[in-house]
């Protein structure tokens, strides 16, 4: 352990593996972005080939393959059952031809073979077969691979007794959530429409039309009855082009329950995340009704455009995609508070880009403009100010680990914190910061870079994963009561 400050570096590192792959799917010439698809060239190709050939591929890619993955099979299959099209319809192949056809319009791609980074962590949903004193964690991280696209990874690790962490078993191999029947919730429709400035006939008479909750059909059913008279209006048409967008971008993906934790992978489903989904910041929410879920923020990236995206979870097998609506969701690094507070849903919020703040969701569901809680001031957070993760309710008030960007965009980690019943209230502060990055954490894909999503209190201590230069995840700790007595009361 190094432990030169008040708080604690162990010495568990996790490093990017390569070996960490999904199939993906592969169409030869769309990827060079070329101007003639190649697709049905390679298909005749393939036809080509005598049974004996055929077989003899195939056998060679299912011995080198595999074991690599789950159900490789079904992976081919669903392939060839995207590109079937391509096939002249009078020709009948057998299973083999079909199968060795996917497998050609297959593709690894290593999740994180750029970086592994930013993680978060919540109480895993499972506890059995733990020793007194310890918990099990379930950590959501940013994974990089090649192109710069990031997707969220899991995995787990075991904390205490004491300071004492393990990791368990990553190994095995991964599995992208299948995609599901969403349910649509028409208040979220209602407030993107809010938000794209949408406001006709026709987007009134389609909220008037669905129920609380909808489905995909419902969906349709509803746009496909809208009256003639709504119909021949001039922006009609572009409104229900608009309306299919905003609800497509909201979905549901579920994994097997035999897969584990660590070999779940949330890809990118939408075309707004196409690049990414960054920074991912899961929270362990108490319901009003009093009923946990997992929900977590994170950033959806095209490639252009960022937009805020949130997720729901009982188990952290089936996950519900929704977008984030109102004005403090149009920046990064959004974070809920894991509780109502008085009655009302809080985030943190950085929605000026420099500033640290706290929003509140109004009736509409829409993040409304934030209060400012934490402004750059010091020499080591003079650029901008942020969270690193959901605020940890502690007796003493909501702790908030903040990071601070100074000279040469290195980025620092913070502590503040806020009244419990009035988070809009600064109690305290760290004012020299908590972490910074040493001699070896400066070095990596993004250099001088310490970056957290959220971390937790077990038995009196706090724990904090944390990525370091956007390529490996190391873990620090420190007393919960040792942290809170070195910060300073504050009057901001």
């Amino acid at each position: 352990m190094n432990s030169t400050s008040f708080i604690t570096r162990h010495e568990i590192v996790m490093q990017p593996d390569d070996r960490r792959v999904v199939i993906k799917l592969f169409v030869p010439g769309e990827d060079a972005q070329m101007v003639q698809n190649r697709a049905s060239s390679l298909i005749e190709r393939i036809l080509q080939l005598d049974e004996a050939e055929t077989a003899r591929l195939l056998d060679d890619v299912l011995s080198r393959f595999a074991g690599r993955h789950h159900d490789l099979l079904s992976v081919f299959q669903h392939h060839y059952d995207l590109v079937q099209h391509r096939v002249p319809p009078e020709i009948e192949l057998p299973p083999t031809a079909r199968t060795l056809i996917g497998a050609y319009f297959s593709h690894e791609f290593s999740v994180e073979a750029a970086a592994l980074c930013n993680p978060s962590m919540v109480p895993h949903p499972d506890q059995a077969g733990l020793e007194p004193g310890e918990l099990r964690v379930a950590m959501s991280m940013r994974q990089i691979g090649e192109g710069h696209i990031s997707s969220i990874g899991f995995c787990s690790a075991i904390l205490g007794p004491g300071d004492t962490i393990r990791l368990e078993d990553r190994d095995g191999p991964l599995m992208i959530g299948q995609r599901v029947g969403a349910k649509h919730m028409r208040f979220q429709l209602s407030a993107a429409l809010i938000d794209e400035e949408i406001d006709n006939e026709a987007s009134a008479y389609i909220v008037s039309a669905l129920p609380e909750r909808y489905d995909d059909e419902e969906f349709e059913d509803v746009m496909t009855h809208i009256p003639a008279e709504l119909l021949s209006r001039p922006m009609t048409q572009e409104t229900l082009d608009r309306i299919r967008h905003i609800v497509s971008e909201d979905y549901a993906v579920s994994f097997p329950c035999a897969i584990p934790l660590h070999q779940r992978v949330m890809w990118p489903a939408t075309r707004a995340e196409s690049n990414g989904m960054e920074d991912a910041r899961f929270v362990q929410h108490l319901d009003p009704d009093g009923r946990l879920a997992y929900q977590a923020t994170y950033t959806a990236y095209d490639g252009r455009h960022i937009s805020g995206r949130v997720i729901f979870s009982r188990d952290l097998r089936h996950f519900e995609v929704t977008q984030l609506h109102g004005p403090a969701a149009r920046n990064k690094g959004m974070a809920l508070f894991p509780r109502y507070v008085d009655g009302r849903k809080l985030a943190l919020c950085r929605s000026d880009g420099e500033t640290l703040g706290l929003s509140v969701r109004d009736e509409q569901h829409r993040w409304q403009e934030a209060v400012p809680l934490l402004v750059p001031h010091r020499g080591w957070d003079l650029i901008q100010v942020g969270n690193c993760g959901s605020p940890v309710e502690t007796e003493a008030g909501w702790l908030v680990l903040t990071h601070g960007v100074g000279p040469m965009r290195r980025y620092s980690l913070g502590a503040m914190l806020l009244d419990l019943e009035n988070p809009e209230r600064v109690i305290a502060d760290l004012p020299d910061g908590l972490m910074h990055p040493d001699e070896i954490e400066r070095e990596g894909y993004v250099p001088n870079v310490l970056y957290s999503c959220g971390g937790l209190v077990h038995d009196g201590r706090l724990w904090l994963p944390y990525g370091a230069s956007d390529v490996r995840v190391g873990f620090a700790s420190v007393a919960l009561d040792q942290l809170l007595s070195r910060m300073v009361p504050t009057g901001y």
